[in-house]
């Protein structure tokens, strides 16, 4: 193609994204832009051909947003198409807000069985605020190499090496330009704010080094995801992460991996709660009056504290009109606030709640989507923070505690939590030689517990009858046994206890 060509297309490009809800058939239809604008051959073998990532595959979603350019000639005019293929899981949606910023048009898909759900919404009033055309598309998308040429020029994707040390020096939405030929910035892009902390620690600590570098070139590819570097008395050197969600958290430790081969301890989930200091001390030693607590381990005293605020969210459903009965009394087991509800339809309507962001990040997806048989969609956006009544609950083993299982949960569900996290403590940590106390404790106040028996070995095998004091005597002994044991034994955690231990029974 020669350069003529090329300045012609300046004129002739278009930059278009396709939205909608995740798995209304977005790599389907650019599958199909592929082949009709002969970027690949038509085979039935073009499935998903723009999801590169493994993880992708795997879970037939779309985790990062790629891009593709088309050659289309029609009426003896040649097109330059730059197709962007966006995520439909509401945890990514910054990469379409992000992609949405690039774009002249969008095509909203819609499935034409499940109709328009929550994600559809959302994406459609992203679109609608960028100005964009928007074109519906009834349903449902390959990586294309495009043309090595050596010039830059409008409309085109190109590299740029520079001398960056560090990978937070590359942020999203920068402007480059020459330095003799200064230009007006790109407007800048809304930083992702993280919904989700958890801390990341190497399994082993001679895996550090390894796994900081593993997690500064994925944190390059995914540049939403927050690092803060953090430390354990159990768990040693490690790191607190900021995601957009449970989903985003438990797509980027697969990534880890399978692309890096890192294995890793991921601590329970939490979210950003904030503290307003009354203490003059506290405050001079933080710097301001309200802080942020990212993690449970340094969650103030009452009795330096005006008030807690915990973040909050609106959240909206979409549901046929036959669960609605069982949808609300899920939202009202999570603290939520009806704030409307109209029907969009015959059969559906929608819902809008005002929920505590820690009631819906571990597993309130799920549950709707069991108790509605997977018809409901659900979509939320940052609604600030509100004033709640917030303690600190710790667990201890043996004794011991362990301040990686601490967590931050609402006074009046403290001991529902309690009870049910040493419940599922229980059967997630295997037996041992020596019986296991599992506690939940706010501040000196023990209030669940759980017991692990110990393994034992039946001691009167071998007795057949005889005095029943040698029998006494070899059970006393094993007793004793027992007791020294568990003063000096350690009690090992499975690495996805910290996860699962969270995550709710079945609503009922």
């Amino acid at each position: 193609m020669n350069s003529r060509s090329i300045v012609a297309m300046r004129v002739n490009c278009i930059n278009f994204s396709i939205i909608a809800h995740v798995d209304h058939g977005k790599s389907t239809l650019a599958d199909r832009l592929l082949e009709i604008t002969g970027a690949i051959v038509k085979t039935d073998r073009n499935r998903q051909v723009l999801d590169k990532l493994q993880v992708e595959r795997e879970r037939g979603i779309t985790v990062k947003a790629q891009t593709v350019s088309l050659f289309y000639h029609h009426e003896g005019k040649t097109y330059l198409l730059n197709l962007i293929d966006t995520p439909g899981h509401v945890d990514f949606s910054y990469e379409v807000s992000r992609s949405l910023s690039a774009c002249q048009g969008v095509l909203l898909i819609v499935d034409a069985n499940e109709g328009i759900q929550a994600q559809t919404v959302a994406n459609f009033f992203l679109a609608f605020e960028s100005q964009l055309m928007i074109i519906p598309v009834i349903n449902k998308v390959n990586k294309y190499n495009g043309l090595y040429i050596l010039p830059l020029r409008a409309g085109q994707v190109g590299y740029l090496i520079a001398g960056m040390k560090e990978v937070k020096e590359a942020q999203i939405g920068d402007t480059f330009h020459l330095q003799k030929q200064p230009v007006e910035p790109l407007a800048g892009f809304k930083p992702a704010k993280p919904m989700v902390f958890a801390g990341m620690y190497p399994i082993d600590q001679s895996e550090y080094t390894n796994l900081r570098k593993a997690v500064e070139k994925l944190t390059l590819n995914d540049s939403s995801v927050t690092v803060h570097r953090d430390s354990s008395p159990a768990l040693g050197a490690g790191w607190r992460l900021g995601f957009l969600g449970l989903l985003h958290m438990e797509v980027f430790n697969q990534r880890l991996e399978q692309e890096y081969n890192a294995s890793v301890i991921l601590t329970a989930p939490t979210v950003p709660y904030k503290a307003v200091l009354s203490s003059s001390k506290l405050i001079k030693e933080y710097g301001e009056e309200e802080i942020t607590i990212l993690n449970p381990c340094h969650f103030p005293d009452r009795l330096h504290v005006k008030e807690y605020l915990e973040p909050i969210v609106t959240g909206t459903i979409l549901t046929p009109d036959d669960y609605i009965g069982k949808i609300i009394s899920l939202c009202q087991s999570r603290r939520a606030i009806q704030k409307n509800m109209v029907y969009i339809d015959d059969h559906r309507l929608m819902m809008q709640y005002l929920f505590p962001l820690n009631e819906i990040v571990v597993d309130f997806y799920d549950s709707l989507k069991s108790l509605s048989s997977g018809y409901a969609s659900f979509d939320y956006e940052d609604a600030g923070y509100q004033v709640a009544d917030l303690i600190k609950m710790d667990f201890y083993l043996n004794g011991k505690c362990v301040e990686e299982l601490a967590t931050i949960v609402h006074r009046e569900k403290a001991y529902s939590t309690g009870k049910a996290i040493a419940e599922r403590l229980k059967d997630t940590i295997p037996q041992q030689l020596f019986e296991i106390a599992i506690q939940a404790a706010i501040g000196s106040k023990v209030i669940a517990r759980e017991t692990i028996k110990a393994v034992r070995k039946n001691v009167l095998a071998k007795c057949y009858g005889g005095d029943i004091t040698r029998k006494m005597k070899l059970l006393k002994r094993q007793a004793e046994g027992k007791r020294r044991m568990r003063k000096i034994g350690n009690v090992e955690i499975p690495k996805d206890a910290f996860i699962n231990v969270l995550k709710r029974q079945k609503d009922k």
